[in-house]
């Protein structure tokens, strides 16, 4: 009789480890799904201030062409924030950060142009582009709440044991660069 106690105690504890790995396993993959849901949605914004950026250009390059270098460091920048799109998170958050930059240096120049100020087609754009700088701004910091999350369960123990066996890496953060801390001052 003892034996069968010892032996339904021994298969009540497999089935309970049993559980909860099955359950820590579901939880990594729930967190893991959760950064990449955050990631795609910075992408879409990027690429969403990614395709302003030409046409903010054109329309200040009406105003004041004679700003050149500027407004080439601008489409320098975001052709350089493109080509970061499938590089880690560190490169593609130095490149926005850049983007970030001299898309500033632009906004502060147009100050001197009164004109172009007043051009609704510039403000529109001005006021796209704020409402997407919010918006990145946003999923900038749900993506790096997920990740901390998911970086939190992988170097807990016993959850890390799973994470280790499931080959579940941690994430990087998308961190503001030193330029882009500051960032775009859009005003109306």
């Amino acid at each position: 009789m003892g034996m069968w106690i010892a032996l339904a105690v021994v298969v009540v504890l497999v089935l309970a480890l049993l559980f909860w790995g099955v359950g820590t396993f579901n939880r990594l993959v729930r967190q893991r799904n959760q950064v990449q849901a955050a990631t795609a949605q910075i992408d879409v914004q990027l690429k969403r201030r990614h395709d302003l950026i030409p046409n903010l250009v054109e329309t200040v390059k009406g105003y004041a062409g004679h700003e050149r270098a500027t407004l080439e460091a601008v489409v320098q920048a975001r052709q350089t924030a493109i080509a970061a799109q499938d590089q880690g998170t560190a490169q593609r958050a130095q490149a926005e950060g850049a983007l970030t930059a001299t898309l500033g240096r632009l906004l502060a120049i147009t100050e001197s142009y009164p004109n172009l100020k007043a051009n609704t087609n510039f403000l529109q754009l001005q006021e796209e582009l704020g409402s997407t700088e919010d918006k990145i701004a946003y999923a900038r910091q749900f993506l790096n709440s997920a990740v901390q999350t998911l970086n939190t369960s992988i170097q807990s123990v016993p959850t890390n044991i799973i994470a280790s066996i499931g080959g579940f890496k941690e994430e990087e953060y998308f961190e503001a660069t030193g330029d882009e801390r500051q960032g775009v001052s859009v005003r109306f």
